[in-house]
């Protein structure tokens, strides 16, 4: 949208709603460290619930949450940390078959990949260097073995299965994370907040975009390879 990629409020999720920032910390080079489980946070800008750790150094942490945890447990991190639920590790060091979540893409960066409430990713094998993993959409992906991830299920699977009766929760499950809501059609819109809005109930130019346009002008078929309907014989 054209208002969108000016950057406005209306558009920006403000950063003190939300209460933790998920990182993993320096990369541990040997051994194992302990934490214990001491609450559970309600982040808005998480679907998945967190948890706040605090190590034996009495220093404190906060991770996704993994289903079947409790107040008072006990978590794992470092290159020897055994395989238990909510345990922090390297990949190459998971045996095959086991779920994961909160996957890093490049090691130390905190974890990228898996994150949303319910999500998990498959060990599906190891070579020397890489280990391959089954995303959540089936997509098989190659990590570094020193990529860390989570052992288990992330938490709050499900939250998304009970139907939303009202327009009234909807709008304040949006407007817990500044959403802009509701989403109308883009020939519904002015011309100032889209690029097909007008008064034409149609789009009036090719809906064709450039991967590198502008984020305001960067709707309807972004770098298509072709349109329309394909030409017979």
């Amino acid at each position: 949208m054209q208002r969108r990629g000016k950057g406005s409020n209306v558009f920006i999720k403000p950063p003190n709603r939300f209460k933790a920032d998920v990182t993993f910390g320096p990369i541990i080079q040997s051994g194992k460290i302990f934490a214990e489980v001491i609450e559970f946070i309600d982040d808005p800008g998480h679907t998945a619930p967190l948890m706040r750790v605090k190590y034996d150094d009495m220093h404190e942490n906060v991770f996704i949450a993994p289903e079947g945890i409790r107040v008072g447990d006990r978590i794992q991190m470092g290159p020897e940390a055994s395989v238990g639920i909510g345990n922090i590790t390297r990949i190459g060091g998971i045996p095959e078959g086991l779920p994961i979540y909160n996957i890093e893409r490049i090691p130390g960066d905190g974890g990228k990949f898996v994150r949303s409430a319910g999500s998990f990713a498959t060990i599906v094998g190891h070579t020397e260097k890489t280990t391959t993993i089954m995303m959540p959409s089936k997509h098989a992906v190659e990590l570094s073995n020193n990529c860390r991830a989570e052992i288990g299920i992330a938490a709050g699977g499900g939250m998304e299965m009970l139907p939303i009766m009202k327009a009234g929760k909807a709008h304040y499950i949006k407007h817990a994370t500044n959403a802009k809501w509701p989403v109308n059609r883009g020939v519904k819109s002015n011309p100032v907040d889209h690029p097909f809005g007008g008064k034409q109930h149609h789009k009036g130019a090719s809906s064709m975009t450039s991967r590198n346009a502008p984020p305001g002008a960067k709707v309807g078929h972004i770098a298509a390879r072709r349109v329309g309907r394909k030409k017979r014989g």
